[in-house]
């Protein structure tokens, strides 16, 4: 976590964290990358995947265009990089913003923003995220192997792809805009 680091890394958090508001607020996804998915999601998967917010969608997309520069085409990881923000669910940029802060400045961030009503259930989402996405995967079909890449997604137990899904979000996200 940032706030326990050093001065240089709050310097780099920023960029980074201007650079994912700036995807939030402008997120497309054209029709032929829609069109796509529509070749190995099943219609399940692919309902699940139209419901998530326009940036999650976009981000899950970035994901598995990394997971596949990083050679990875197997079917359950890629559905989990696909799927794996699915349970952020409308949770709209101000308490992203509050979210974010708080992975920089402490927890104390999200405690206080948590007091505001419409915060509250926004963050909750958030914080449970990765439980909740995995839940909507297994309730959407998909294979035990890439609900528990969702769940575990932010500690990683599966000893051949969990490091891979870790590391093409977090490729994702550092990307320029």
């Amino acid at each position: 976590m940032l706030h326990t680091g050093a001065h240089g890394r709050r310097r780099r958090w920023w960029p980074t964290k201007l650079r994912q508001f700036a995807r939030h607020v402008t997120a497309r996804v054209s029709p032929a990358e829609r069109a796509s998915l529509d070749g190995w999601l099943t219609p399940t998967e692919a309902r699940l995947f139209d419901s998530m917010h326009i940036a999650d969608r976009r981000h899950g997309l970035d994901v598995v265009a990394s997971l596949r520069a990083m050679q990875a085409t197997d079917r359950d990881i890629v559905v989990a990089g696909l799927l794996h923000d699915a349970g952020k669910g409308a949770t709209g940029v101000w308490p992203r913003v509050a979210w974010s802060l708080g992975e920089a400045w402490g927890p104390w961030v999200v405690r206080v923003a948590a007091r505001l009503p419409a915060m509250r259930g926004p963050l909750a989402r958030l914080r449970d995220h990765a439980e909740l996405s995995a839940e909507m995967a297994a309730a959407a079909g998909c294979s035990s192997r890439t609900v528990g890449l969702i769940r575990h997604q932010d500690a990683p137990i599966d000893p051949e792809f969990g490091e891979l899904l870790r590391l093409a979000d977090a490729r994702s996200r550092r990307a320029p805009c």
